[in-house]
């Protein structure tokens, strides 16, 4: 009988073995291959129709949506909202299965250019087993948020190559200094442009930058593409099969209201995984009402003591997070970090 208990449970095992490990070893395989030869999406202009997704949570009443969409049209874009963007359901914007629809049908239309993500919140990693990568990969288009959009800016890029952008939400109006960055990179796309450098600060007699300052923690230079976004999201790409390969990677971070305990764990879990050790240069941007109490580290403390012995650039308060003046960047694009002289240079134009 114990033989045959045996018997059964290896099959059931291996029969649940041969349906879910295929795809598993697949995305490995794209991960490395689809990653090394990015695909870059074409440039957006005025009169782009520009596709509205709800991929985490929304927003808490319907009339932000019409503020987004109004936020859009300021563009000169048409906007094509998606099917599902007004369902709400507790914390998620709908039904899994819903969200990643509206994002599988936004790459296959072939009427939307590119495809703004209405907000953050939760949910992204969620639908991630839901996405159709092949058909992503056949329509490249211009992909664009952050925070919790992170999972899906990096999954794209490590299992179809495609260029995404950690940049503003429509849920937001868009500073001078966002404006311009977001500009730069996908309307009138550059190379050589700096990623990320603090508005420019007018100095007088008795006054001296303080808020936005760029802070050395390893120097040296390195190049590399670069990946990253949120702490907390790419923590939970780990070990996934949508976590984008680290090696010889520029890893961009930045996140919102965690206690420096917590952005220590989440950092030496990147560290004991063996994430950080594979990069070429680390940036990490604001850590936004990342306050502490009691007897605490600062997280300029917690980012040198967990990122300062990998020898390895490392440059700390670049514009990108949770702020009003914030970068856009793009996921999978060829940058340089000059920690030395404090300076992420994009090498490449991140649009066709």
């Amino acid at each position: 009988m114990s033989d045959r208990r045996t018997f059964f449970k290896a099959l059931v095992t291996t029969a649940i073995a041969t349906s879910i490990l295929p795809n598993i070893a697949n995305a490995d395989e794209t991960k490395t291959t689809k990653a090394n030869t990015p695909i870059k999406p074409k440039r957006l202009k005025a009169g782009d129709t520009i596709g509205l997704i709800a991929p985490s949570s929304n927003t808490w009443e319907d009339e932000e949506i019409h503020f987004a969409i109004d936020v859009l049209k300021s563009f000169g874009f048409k906007v094509k909202q998606g099917k599902y963007i007004f369902q709400r359901r507790g914390y998620l914007a709908g039904n899994d299965k819903d969200r990643a629809w509206d994002i599988n049908n936004m790459f296959q239309d072939k009427d939307v250019d590119g495809i703004f993500c209405l907000r953050g919140g939760y949910g992204s990693p969620r639908i991630l087993p839901y996405l159709d990568y092949d058909a992503i990969a056949a329509n490249p288009k211009a992909f664009i948020g952050y925070s919790d959009i992170t999972a899906l800016l990096n999954a794209i890029y490590a299992r179809t190559g495609l260029v995404t952008f950690h940049g503003p939400i429509a849920k937001q109006n868009f500073s001078e200094y966002t404006l311009q960055g977001f500009k730069d990179i996908l309307f009138t796309p550059k190379a050589n442009i700096d990623l990320g450098t603090p508005p420019l600060f007018e100095a007088r007699e008795g006054q001296a930058e303080k808020k936005n300052r760029l802070t050395l923690v390893t120097g040296g230079s390195a190049q590399g593409r670069l990946i990253g976004g949120n702490l907390s999201l790419m923590v939970k790409l780990v070990g996934t099969p949508f976590e984008p390969d680290y090696r010889g990677k520029i890893l961009f971070l930045e996140d919102v209201e965690e206690a420096p305990y917590r952005v220590d764990g989440m950092l030496t879990h990147l560290k004991i995984s063996g994430r950080l050790n594979q990069l070429a240069g680390i940036v990490f941007g604001k850590c936004t009402d990342c306050t502490a109490s009691g007897d605490s580290l600062s997280i300029e403390e917690v980012i040198k003591d967990r990122l300062g012995d990998l020898n390895i650039p490392v440059l700390k308060g670049v514009m990108i997070g949770h702020i009003k003046d914030m970068s856009t960047i793009p996921v999978g694009a060829m940058a340089t970090l000059d920690a030395t002289n404090k300076r992420l240079v994009l090498t490449e134009t991140a649009v066709s």
